[in-house]
């Protein structure tokens, strides 16, 4: 089993920026791919970014793009997300969550191929 934690959710003003972690224990994660999802009051959750088991390779949703960044550190059974100039449609409570393929080449936005799931840290960006 793995259990995921994530930390780092909070309040900020609008051009703002905040770091999510996302920490695992109960075995190592360094052979999985890493994925982030979010999901805002009203609607369904929904995928923000993934990053592949060697930290290599990255995807981001559109809206996105340019502004989050997720990295991870391997030796921490740790994955990062970086987010810069919030908005405030980037409020959600974020979820990361470990692939359910090892070595998995490719990377998938899916929900269904992802095993794990952390509890989720919530996001809130003011106008």
């Amino acid at each position: 089993q793995v259990q995921l934690v994530e930390s780092g959710g909070g309040l900020v003003q609008a051009g703002g920026s905040l770091r999510l972690s996302c920490t695992a224990s109960g075995r190592t994660v360094s052979g999985y791919a890493m994925g982030w999802f979010r999901q805002a009051p009203g609607k369904q959750r929904e995928f923000v970014a993934v990053i592949n088991y060697s930290g290599g390779s990255t995807d981001y949703t559109d809206s996105v793009k340019g502004r989050f960044t997720t990295s991870r550190d391997n030796a921490k059974n740790t994955a990062y997300l970086q987010m810069n100039s919030l908005k405030p449609e980037d409020t959600a409570v974020y979820y990361c969550a470990v692939d359910r393929t090892a070595l998995r080449f490719g990377l998938r936005r899916y929900e269904s191929d992802y095993r794990y799931w952390g509890q989720g840290t919530q996001v809130t960006v003011s106008s």
